[in-house]
């Protein structure tokens, strides 16, 4: 099963074809797609109309660098602002951890998308395309902070994508444009950058981004 990409902030016959096929599950979307909330609204009625089986639709909205839709919507500061909450008050990160999770869903279902792909729980440690979207160094805080995510997005009614597993926070390449590759030993991979993935499951977290 595919999920496709679209062109532009409408859909195109061509487009309305392709989401007719069985093998297409789903649409994600980017900020190319997105002008405002009635147009999103627009588009994805355009989406689901144009099939009787469902059609998932979904979009990268992690807050900070990575927030496709932005006007109308909250700013959502980057997860690694969440993690240095923890170095004064892990309470008081567990607590905006969550809220940030509940406002960022929240508003996306009201804008009826079924699913961010969130949270990253790639460890903080240098990846070119991971940067401020990862949420601490330690895999014991990430892990308790995922946890806190997994809650927050559950209570607004939306499904958790964890990623990007087996976590690649410890390369410095950015796999979408070059070959990455851990020299670790296995087991440092099981006890550290699994850690937080183990955690989200256990909270319920439904689906894991490869």
């Amino acid at each position: 099963m595919l999920i496709v990409g679209i062109q532009g902030t409408e859909l195109s016959k061509r487009e309305r074809a392709w989401l007719a096929e069985p093998e297409v599950a789903g649409v994600i979307l980017f900020s190319r797609n997105y002008l405002d909330r009635d147009q999103l609204r627009g588009l994805i009625d355009a989406i689901r109309s144009s099939r009787d089986q469902p059609l998932l639709v979904s979009v990268d909205q992690e807050g900070g660098v990575v927030q496709r839709f932005r006007e109308g919507f909250t700013a959502l500061p980057a997860l690694a602002a969440l993690g240095r909450f923890w170095q004064h008050d892990p309470a008081l990160a567990r607590q905006r951890t969550e809220e940030h999770a509940w406002v960022m869903a929240s508003e996306l279902r009201v804008s009826d998308v079924d699913i961010s792909f969130a949270p990253v729980l790639d460890l903080a440690r240098g990846n070119r395309a991971i940067g401020t979207r990862a949420l601490h160094t330690d895999p014991d805080v990430v892990a308790d902070l995922g946890q806190a995510y997994v809650r927050g997005m559950r209570m607004a009614g939306m499904a958790v994508t964890v990623k990007h597993f087996p976590g690649h926070g410890s390369v410095l390449e950015d796999p979408h444009v070059e070959k990455a590759c851990d020299p670790r030993p296995v087991e440092a991979l099981f006890r550290e950058d699994l850690e937080p993935f183990r955690a989200a499951l256990a909270a319920g977290a439904e689906a894991v981004m490869m």
